[in-house]
């Protein structure tokens, strides 16, 4: 199983970015995925949910902003990123548990540097 993870880099407050995260030996459409990002000495945390059935769910602080999609004929993830903040800036991973088995995959990270 792997997740690709890219999309990632440098941009002004205020600015988007997409995030994408490609999919093997993992069926996205039968799994509920997530992005969660980890900045700097801080925690990693949950940022956006979309689950097979096509539910989304977001963290308060990007509400609004982030948007996760899936393309299911490419099996890949996204997080549209509008109006980036400083504080958006970490690494982020996505992240895919099958509903038919207790297991977690997660990606290597694509960092997001947002500049005030």
């Amino acid at each position: 199983v792997q997740l690709q993870a890219s999309g990632g880099g440098l941009v002004q407050a205020g600015g988007s970015l997409r995030l994408s995260c490609a999919a093997s030996g993992v069926i996205l459409t039968t799994s509920t995925t997530a992005w969660y990002r980890q900045g700097p000495g801080i925690q990693r945390e949950w940022v956006a949910r979309l689950t097979s059935s096509g539910r989304t769910f977001y963290a308060d602080s990007v509400k609004g902003r982030f948007s996760i999609t899936r393309d299911n004929a490419k099996n890949a993830l996204y997080l549209q990123m509008n109006a980036l903040k400083p504080e958006d800036t970490g690494v982020y991973f996505c992240n895919a548990d099958p509903d038919t088995i207790a297991t977690s995959y997660w990606g290597q990270g694509t960092l997001v540097t947002v500049s005030s």
